[in-house]
């Protein structure tokens, strides 16, 4: 059962590396180089770099600057985050690169407004099904996820702290007005994001098991939150059961459906948008200090 649903995430997975790429590559090749519009994160570092040696002779394509910065990156991940995460970010990463090289660069719009709208939606769709898959496109994600563990930050201040430094840079070396539409670009590229992906959205999970303990030990190894247990009995199966509810951020659901579907394959998840909470519910920064403390005492 086990080996059937990790091949079935795996396939998923591979789809969602090509997709993302092919989208990010449209991105970038019709849209925002041609505009010198700069996406967000290592691809915006690598189109600043590209444009500055072609303004001296060296032509090189903004793939070959995505893949070398990827590769200290990922090798950083791999050790420091995790090999899962890390593998198909850089899978990402990688075949970006490629399809970055290889595809040529077409100027779709004329109207750079346009080009930075589109743009960034665009890329707000190659980030976003990554991260709701528990992946990402590799770059600036992998380095702020390890800046998060050492000093403690959240993603979101770090990635707004590199975007801001992006914009600046763009505004002093190639013209205010590439800053500016920048800024539009990478608005919609976030926008995209949170619709997609919203990692402060709440949401109120029911899972009805017949394997209350095992789900139970599972979803307490990968996540810090408190599960209600509520006894119950299956009108037609006529059995015995329990419904586990719990309250998670939307970043969460991908790990929670992945660990209840380890342990149980047949267990059902409701799950319902939550208005507002009362009480206790850790964000990002209280569960990282619990883990360290975690990992600290034993």
């Amino acid at each position: 059962m086990k080996f059937n649903l990790r091949k079935r995430e795996i396939g998923k997975n591979v789809l969602i590396v090509v997709f993302a790429s092919i989208i990010n590559v449209v991105a970038l090749n019709d849209f925002l180089i041609p505009g010198k519009i700069f996406s967000a994160g290592i691809n915006g570092i690598a189109q600043i770099v590209a444009m500055l040696l072609d303004t001296v002779g060296v032509h090189l394509s903004t793939g070959w600057f995505i893949l070398l910065f990827n590769i200290p990156i990922g090798l950083l991940g791999w050790f420091k985050v995790g090999r899962s995460f890390t593998f198909y970010s850089i899978l990402v990463a990688l075949l970006t690169s490629i399809l970055a090289i290889v595809m040529p660069v077409v100027n779709i719009s004329d109207n750079p407004l346009l080009g930075a709208l589109f743009g960034g939606i665009l890329t707000g769709v190659g980030v976003a099904y990554p991260l709701k898959n528990g992946f990402s496109t590799g770059g600036m994600d992998i380095v702020a996820v390890v800046l998060e563990k050492t000093t403690g930050r959240t993603i979101g201040t770090l990635m707004m702290a590199i975007n801001f430094a992006i914009v600046l840079v763009a505004g002093a070396l190639f013209g205010w007005q590439s800053a500016l539409y920048t800024i539009i670009s990478i608005y919609a590229m976030s926008r995209v994001v949170d619709s997609i992906h919203t990692r402060h959205q709440k949401l109120t999970a029911f899972i009805v098991t017949t394997k209350q303990d095992e789900v139970i030990t599972q979803l307490n190894s990968t996540l810090i939150r408190g599960i209600t247990v509520i006894p119950s009995f299956g009108a037609y199966t006529r059995t015995n059961g329990a419904v586990l509810m719990t309250v998670i951020s939307r970043y969460e659901l991908y790990t929670l459906e992945r660990s209840v579907k380890e342990v149980d394959e047949h267990a059902f998840v409701n799950l319902v948008n939550t208005v507002d909470i009362e009480g206790n519910f850790y964000n990002e920064k209280e569960q990282l200090k619990l883990r360290q403390t975690s990992q600290e005492s034993k």
